[in-house]
């Protein structure tokens, strides 16, 4: 089958160690099943692999993706959850919880496995291109709004950075669960394209918002941390999901315990978090936004698109 792997690690230019070609197809396993990719997307964590993070070099070459829809061995069509480990299906209960190709390979490929549990009935008038972008930076997304930060209708909440998967599900999301969307971009282009999308308010990176924010979702890191801090009300969450920017600079302790600031890592969500989210799509209507898409064979231009920040949204993969 065909697929795209990390086959070296390369810290400083990514791109050189991906490689596409023909690898063995899935081999049976207990509780598990074989998935046929009919759309797979892609995320940072894909960026991240490729420089050799998070895996070891006698594990390569690795299968990478963490997304995909595509057709059950019953021809059923699915969505797949991401995550191993967490819930001890397929796996038991003593394995640490891992993505997909972390551990075991991904889903850039024409077939993925993954535990019988793992898979997600999709909706007839959900399209897979539309579906394979929802499990890693959507899940996160309104994992962050609804869980995380516990938002309600009419609550405000600061998006750092528009244009990424996990920005631009969190202002579509909170603006269809009616939440006041904030966003910052130092892109006017991506500023006017997020009150599009349903934001009230776009600002430039690090300018005064208009009220302070119920919550803040963080996922860009050092170049935003101080004005996340200094954006919540006191009481309020700053959420991080990531770091693309690199870690943060100082904390900012003193204000965080002055204002009594809660701070929650979210990394993705539950496979009931994911059938959730599944529903809110279907009943609201609300679909990602896709920015590009690429056939498997060409997915190093969608890869180069990514590690360039040139996207609004997810980069589609069609083996």
């Amino acid at each position: 089958m065909l697929a795209a792997t990390v086959a070296r690690f390369s810290p400083d230019s990514p791109l050189d160690g991906l490689e596409v070609g023909e690898r063995p197809e899935p081999e049976p396993r207990e509780n598990w099943t074989t998935v046929r990719v009919r759309a797979a997307s892609l995320n940072h964590h894909d960026l991240w692999s490729l420089r050799g993070v998070g895996l070891r070099a006698e594990q390569l070459p690795m299968i990478l993706g963490t997304d995909a829809a595509g057709v059950a061995a019953d021809g059923a069509p699915v969505l797949v959850h991401g995550v191993i480990g967490a819930d001890g299906h397929g796996v038991g209960p003593d394995e640490r919880r891992t993505l997909l190709s972390e551990k075991y390979p991904g889903t850039l490929a024409e077939l993925v496995a993954v535990p019988i549990h793992n898979l997600v009935p999709l909706p007839d008038d959900l399209p897979f291109e539309e579906a394979a972008c929802l499990p890693t930076a959507w899940l996160t997304a309104y994992r962050m709004l609804f869980g995380a930060a516990g938002l309600a209708p009419g609550d405000r909440v600061l998006v750092q950075g528009a244009g990424g998967g996990v920005a631009t599900a969190a202002i579509v999301l909170g603006a269809a669960a009616g939440l006041e969307v904030t966003v910052t971009s130092r892109s006017a282009e991506r500023r006017e394209r997020a009150l599009a999308l349903g934001a009230a308010h776009a600002v430039e990176t690090g300018a005064r918002v208009p009220d302070r924010v119920d919550a803040v979702i963080e996922s860009v890191g050092q170049a935003t941390w101080a004005h996340s801090v200094r954006s919540v009300r006191p009481g309020g969450t700053v959420v991080v999901c990531g770091a693309t920017s690199g870690d943060a600079p100082p904390a900012e302790l003193s204000r965080v315990f002055f204002n009594e600031i809660r701070v929650q890592g979210v990394t993705m969500g539950s496979r009931d978090d994911l059938a959730a989210l599944v529903r809110f799509v279907a009943r609201t209507g609300v679909r990602p936004v896709i920015d590009s898409a690429v056939p498997l064979a060409r997915v190093r231009d969608g890869v180069a698109r990514l590690a360039a920040g040139e996207q609004t949204g997810k980069i589609v993969v069609l083996p």
